[in-house]
């Protein structure tokens, strides 16, 4: 049944610390019918992009913010319902005190108008509206004042969008001229006698232009030149840009590897394949078995699945596990967690991958899914490549990189101790590792004992 009064679609809380989102894409417009669950959006913040499902079912009566722009949790988007009627403006404010509007009618005799207010929130001290915590902090860090800066935003609100874009425009601002204080009147002349010449007052310094920082700098863009094109960075890239770059400012990265005959896996692998595809609708891929011989080798190695926090060592007593997920062709990456993973077989293993993957490029993913890892896996081998050093994802201590299966000569050696050629379907891991934490002779053997229990995988290990 369609909402006889309006409903109010809002940004949602996409988890504790995310305090905005970006609109990506509308999924209806104006006068479209929606059902109840449908999805109506599609939203975008630092952590994760997901599809918003409509509240109620009818039609869409108003769209209040449009794509492209970013706005604080709890911000109204859309109205549903409400028989088509747009809402009732809400009631005026009461008049404040007297001396309050005799400012305002002073400011409107100056032909300046009072600052509107919007919803419940006061104005900030630059007369625009609402600024966010998250674009306050940003224009503080960069010594900014948001007054300058034209707001794109409902009621000239000025977005994170809108700030960025500023800094990344090499604009700067000279700093806000001080009130002059209210002059004192002048003391009663001395005598003539005592009558010195007033020194002369010192000259104005010079007002400069704020110089950029270094960070600043690097990120002034040049015009577009010839053949080339702009286009903005996502609410996710842009989150993706800062993780990666506090991961380095963080840790101390030391990246080890290993080579790994993979060559009992693979039968496995082939003996196990049509049974779970057939009886349970799922791949056992080379991942799920990698990601259970890593769960169990952490049991082993709690430093690589632990933390420094402060000055203290986090170590604990099971393993969430981050998987490293490609979206948008390249243009998007999210690291879903698999919570518990010591609790899973290999079958449990494989069906938890296939899951958080498939949800992760529907936009199907909580909060939740993508917080609390404590070790994650990346696998950059699905495309051929056999090398890498990937970044740890802070505050964890560790990331496992495997890479692409390739058959090639090896000397292997029976059990009478004779040497032999052989061809063997081999594999690349890395251990890429917080030295601050992990030494390297402690990363040595967590990667030899996961080889290990790779090359000699067993009934029992399923």
């Amino acid at each position: 049944m369609s909402s006889t009064t309006a409903v109010d679609v809002v940004m949602p809380q996409m988890g504790v610390s995310v305090s905005e989102g970006t609109i990506t894409k509308w999924s209806k417009q104006v006068g479209d019918h929606i059902e109840a669950d449908e999805t109506l959006l599609e939203i975008s913040t630092d952590k994760v992009d997901t599809e918003v499902p409509s509240p109620a079912s009818g039609v869409v009566t108003e769209i209040l913010v449009p794509e492209g722009e970013t706005v604080e949790v709890g911000t109204v988007l859309a109205r549903i319902g409400g028989e088509g009627a747009a809402p009732a403006a809400p009631p005026a404010p009461e008049p404040a005190t007297q001396p309050a509007a005799d400012a305002a009618e002073a400011s409107a005799s100056e032909g300046q108008a009072p600052a509107a207010e919007v919803g419940d929130t006061a104005p900030s001290g630059n007369g625009k509206s609402f600024i966010s915590p998250v674009v306050a902090r940003i224009a503080s860090e960069h010594g900014i004042d948001p007054s300058q800066v034209p707001g794109t935003g409902n009621g000239g609100r000025v977005t994170k969008r809108d700030i960025q874009a500023f800094i990344d425009s090499g604009a700067s601002q000279a700093a806000p001229a001080q009130p002059e204080p209210a002059q004192a009147a002048p003391p009663p002349p001395a005598p003539a006698e005592a009558v010195a010449p007033a020194p002369p007052a010192p000259a104005p310094a010079p007002v400069t232009a704020q110089a950029p920082t270094p960070a600043q700098a690097s990120q002034e863009a040049a015009p577009p030149g010839l053949g080339e094109t702009f286009e903005p960075m996502s609410a996710m890239r842009r989150g993706i840009a800062e993780h990666m770059r506090r991961s380095l400012d963080t840790s101390a990265h030391v990246t080890s590897a290993i080579e790994v005959d993979m060559s009992r896996v693979v039968q496995i692998r082939e003996k196990l394949k049509k049974e779970f595809q057939s009886a349970y609708g799922v791949n056992p891929t080379y991942l799920a078995f990698i990601a259970r011989a890593a769960t169990e080798t952490l049991r082993d190695y709690p430093w690589v699945n632990g933390e420094l926090r402060g000055d203290k060592i986090v170590t604990r007593n099971y393993v969430n596990l981050g998987f490293a997920v490609e979206l948008a062709d390249g243009k998007g990456l999210i690291v879903p967690v698999v919570k518990n993973a010591e609790t899973l077989n290999l079958l449990g293993m494989a069906k938890s991958i296939a899951d958080i993957a498939k949800r992760a490029r529907d936009k199907q993913l909580a909060p939740d899914d993508v917080t609390g890892g404590t070790f994650t896996i990346t696998n950059p081998g699905g495309y051929g490549t056999f090398l890498g050093t990937p970044e740890i994802s802070q505050p964890q201590a560790g990331i496992l990189g495997t890479y692409a299966i390739v058959k090639r000569p090896s000397v292997i050696t029976d059990e009478n101790g004779t040497d032999a050629i052989a061809i063997r379907s081999m594999m690349n891991l890395t251990l890429t590792y917080d030295h601050r934490l992990v030494d390297g002779a402690y990363a040595g053997r967590f990667l030899r004992d996961l080889r290990e229990r790779l090359q000699t995988w067993g009934e029992s290990d399923y």
